[in-house]
């Protein structure tokens, strides 16, 4: 078994690049001027308007779909072939959620041989009482020799209306909440379901969605990065078709990707030995209403 810091160094087949590795060849290699590139080329579609006055000519929905990184790639140079580290205007980049932001900090840091993973779980800091669906990179630090959150969407103008209050370079851990935890919170009644999911988006908040992000927070630290809308396996679209014997696998799942790297060989094994938790070569793509076909 590899170890886990060289593992997560390792591609998956969403940050692997191929021959497009060679055009990264000009990016910096410390985290903030990686956050400052990555925030350069990328626009969240849901603030788009609110916060950079981008009014969008094109659905932005299939930009929102793309998976791998090698994609967003393409894409980003589709909308303007300038080089990565050229700020965009804002309309010139390409619009996407969390998900991407996290992945394209992860792939990065893996081509410059950091150990990095994605994240999945809720934000605490966008709108008080709530604990909003949201991704981050993780990423070992080897000076200080520990796992350290990043969350690469917070740009200025985002700092300023949340009123964030800590360095996006190294959030706290009660301010991000990995997905695991909010699933004990939850089961241990330190926390109303109702207050996880998407707060102003009706009935997408809830037990049913936390459980949804403990397995997505699994595959990700199996190198399997998907969609925050992509539905597999054990994933329910409700709280009643979570049964007792599904909670419990996933009390058991919580407590492995909170765990550590001791853990690592546990989360490895539970991953593959079990096929509602990994991921299929199939997923339900929620937003499009659809089964979808992904690179495994």
């Amino acid at each position: 078994m590899e170890h886990p810091q060289q593992y997560y160094t390792g591609n998956g087949p969403m940050t692997a690049l191929g021959a497009q590795a060679a055009q990264l060849g000009a990016i910096p290699r410390d985290v903030a001027s990686l956050c400052d590139v990555i925030q350069g080329v990328l626009i969240h579609a849901d603030l788009a308007t609110w916060l950079y006055d981008v009014k969008f000519s094109a659905d932005p929905q299939p930009d929102r779909n793309v998976r791998p990184f090698v994609e967003m790639l393409e894409r980003i140079r589709a909308i303007d072939p300038q080089p990565l580290t050229v700020t965009r205007a804002p309309v010139h980049r390409m619009p996407c959620v969390c998900r991407h932001f996290s992945l394209m900090l992860c792939a990065l840091l893996r081509e410059q041989g950091v150990p990095a993973r994605t994240r999945c779980g809720f934000g605490a800091y966008f709108n008080p009482g709530k604990f909003e669906d949201h991704w981050l990179c993780e990423y070992w630090d080897a000076a200080q020799a520990r796992w350290v959150l990043v969350d690469a969407q917070l740009d200025a103008a985002q700092r300023k209306a949340f009123k964030i209050d800590f360095d996006p370079r190294d959030v706290p851990r009660d301010r991000f909440i990995i997905a695991g935890d909010a699933w004990q919170m939850c089961r241990m009644s330190q926390a109303e379901p109702a207050n996880f999911g998407l707060s102003l988006v009706p009935h997408l908040h809830g037990l049913w969605y936390v459980a949804g992000n403990v397995l997505r927070d699994l595959a990700s630290l199996n190198r399997m990065e998907l969609l925050p809308w992509d539905v597999w396996g054990l994933m329910a679209m409700n709280d009643a078709a979570l049964t007792e014997d599904k909670r419990t696998l996933l009390d058991r799942v919580a407590t492995l990707t909170l765990a550590g790297d001791g853990a690592f060989a546990e989360v490895r094994q539970i991953y593959q030995s079990d096929d509602r938790l990994q991921v299929p070569a199939v997923v339900f793509n929620a937003m499009r209403n659809a089964p979808e076909r992904i690179s495994t």
